[in-house]
């Protein structure tokens, strides 16, 4: 059997999802194709941070752009997805990572972002569990949390709802304008978006994307006990380390009432188990910045893999080698945040209409065997 589509996005966690929703409302013939349930794997393991990040300024301007696109739906978004604007603290313990503040605070002034500088007492006040003394604070009042699973369950639903049809198939290949899959189903797209998180690597390759572990613990309720996402400054450091397993103190408040307690990050680690040596280093970090979090009973403990590439920028856009195919993936601890930006990146680029970012430092071709070899 063998259909024809003006589009067809191959994954439906929610940057798959995002991209069937822009496809779909800008009129294309849209197919998804999603063997293990929407908003499975990275998404159902993620955090749900909608966070402005400014490692570089490629990162900075997609997250913000991106954040902006989340602000503007969160109006239609129903109680399940749980959409909360918390704000984010970033951390800081000494002088040292106060001078980091005030940095980070000009950088985000620069492309738009308000902040608050917080003082000691400040963040005392603010955040009344965490250690004392600390230095203080910047606080990002636009950062919002939400739940990952149940976001990219209503933007898929609003996809179908405007046209686009879901397969529960697995994808055998992707290419030349042909998906198969596993029953022999044949689809036909001029284009194909391989939106399907580190497991692109199944059917292009030579991607340069790589698996990186993470683990999660949630708590039972305890309404009020954290007000804001919470993350040391140290973060970026210790998440963007490429040779080390690396933890960092970043806790999340949800509108449950449960705390949500991160974050690891591995390479070279691809099975699922929980390594208890990795969490034990992360509830002790932790502690470290709230030492009362090591008496809330913990109900969950799970692993995910995010997709990572060596630049730390998902891959937005044509890929070289085959004219049929297009990348959203990527994008490491991102996705959550990006996946609305993502999309519209993608399908801007796709129909030739001007987008509101450069779309260039995303483009794949920066990867492309064709240029390596050039």
């Amino acid at each position: 059997m063998s259909e024809s589509w003006d589009v067809v996005v191959v994954g439906a966690g929610i940057v798959g999802a995002a991209c069937a929703l822009e496809c779909a409302s800008r009129g294309m013939r849209t197919a998804v194709i999603e063997g293990r349930g929407i908003g499975s794997g990275a998404t159902a393991a993620g955090m749900g941070h909608i966070v402005v990040m400014d490692d570089s300024p490629a990162q900075l301007a997609l997250t913000r752009y991106s954040q902006t696109l989340w602000q503007e739906l969160s109006k239609s978004l129903p109680a399940d997805v749980e959409y909360e604007r918390c704000g984010t603290l970033w951390v800081a313990c000494d002088e040292g990572e106060m001078q980091e503040v005030r940095h980070k605070s000009a950088v985000y002034a620069a492309a738009g972002v308000a902040t608050e500088i917080l003082d000691g007492q400040m963040l005392a006040e603010a955040e009344p569990h965490l250690r004392k003394p600390l230095a203080g604070a910047l606080l990002v009042p636009s950062d919002a949390v939400l739940y990952p699973p149940c976001a990219a369950g209503y933007l898929m639903r609003e996809a179908l709802r405007l046209g686009a049809q879901l397969f529960t198939r697995k994808v055998h290949s992707a290419k030349a304008g042909v998906v198969r899959l596993d029953d022999g189903t044949e689809l036909r797209a001029t284009r194909i978006v391989i939106a399907s998180g580190a497991d692109a690597c199944d059917l292009i390759p030579e991607l340069p994307i790589r698996k990186r572990k993470g683990h999660l613990v949630i708590t039972d309720r305890y309404p009020g006990f954290v007000r804001h996402q919470l993350v040391e400054l140290g973060y970026l450091k210790s998440a963007h380390s490429v040779t080390s397993d690396s933890v960092a103190f970043n806790v999340q408040p949800r509108k449950t009432g449960q705390i949500l307690i991160g974050s690891s990050r591995q390479f070279g680690a691809e099975t699922p188990e929980v390594n208890d040596r990795i969490l034990a280093s992360m509830v002790e970090r932790a502690q470290w910045y709230i030492p009362e979090i090591g008496g809330l009973s913990a109900i969950r403990i799970w692993t995910g893999f995010r997709a990572a590439t060596p630049d730390k920028l998902p891959l937005i856009g044509p890929w070289p080698e085959d004219e049929s195919l297009f990348l959203a993936a990527g994008h490491e601890g991102l996705g959550i945040t990006t996946s609305l930006g993502t999309a519209r990146l993608l399908v801007d680029h796709m129909m030739g209409t001007k987008t509101r970012i450069p779309i260039e430092p995303y483009m794949p071709v920066r990867f492309a065997r064709s240029v390596a070899d050039a």
